[in-house]
């Protein structure tokens, strides 16, 4: 997977940390794709149908601008990973308002301080991987791809789930993934290769090698 360009202005960047709004606004348009395609995996299927994702980061980003004062306290100068928390706990507060008690963190283990935002379940995971499997025996033989990649997910560490999320759904590169969940870039990129050799080992011994 090639690493994504996220190559920010440092003079916006500098803008930023003066607390100049424009500067926020400019930064959050550069990234916001990117955010939106965190809300799209990440908000919970039942709110999907009920609450659009643009207005969930126009939520997210009004909080920007009252914390703006905050981005330059962080020890990392990555705008797009200051926002992606944002956006997060701007999730995981929609979640605890309109789940409630209902809502389960599918990676219990891991906390949501360092994911910044809800976990996937493995349904949720099963749902977004596997959008590209195609069989010519139809829909049965996709079906068992997809219950076969499920179990697969349910039986990963929840640190390697999260990696493979992270990597391959939001599309983040091995030293943003590495920031996240606080880890050496050396350990998140062997994280990830051993998450991608469990997950074929899995699949072909189920699947009798095919």
């Amino acid at each position: 997977m090639t690493e994504p360009e996220t190559r920010e202005d440092p003079e916006l960047l500098s803008r930023l940390a003066a607390g100049d709004r424009d500067a926020l606004a400019e930064l959050f348009a550069f990234h916001r794709d990117r955010l939106r395609r965190m809300v799209d995996f990440r908000l919970h299927p039942r709110l999907s149908r009920r609450i659009d994702p643009d207005d969930v980061l126009q939520d997210a980003y009004l909080d920007a601008v009252q914390r703006i004062d905050s981005y330059r306290q962080q020890e990392d100068p990555s705008c797009h990973l200051w926002l992606r928390l944002i956006v997060g706990q701007t999730l995981t507060d929609l979640h605890r308002r309109h789940l409630g008690a209902k809502m389960r963190s599918a990676n219990q283990e891991v906390p949501l301080s360092r994911l910044a935002g809800p976990a996937m379940s493995s349904d949720a995971m099963t749902y977004h991987l596997s959008g590209g499997l195609t069989s010519p025996s139809g829909a049965a033989a996709r079906n068992e791809a997809s219950d076969l990649l499920r179990a697969a997910l349910d039986e990963m560490d929840e640190i390697d789930r999260e990696v493979l999320i992270l990597r391959h759904l939001e599309e983040l590169s091995n030293t943003e993934v590495a920031r996240i969940l606080d880890l050496q870039p050396s350990a998140a990129s062997n994280r990830y290769v051993r998450a991608l050799t469990r997950l074929k080992g899995f699949l072909q011994n189920r699947a009798g090698g095919d």
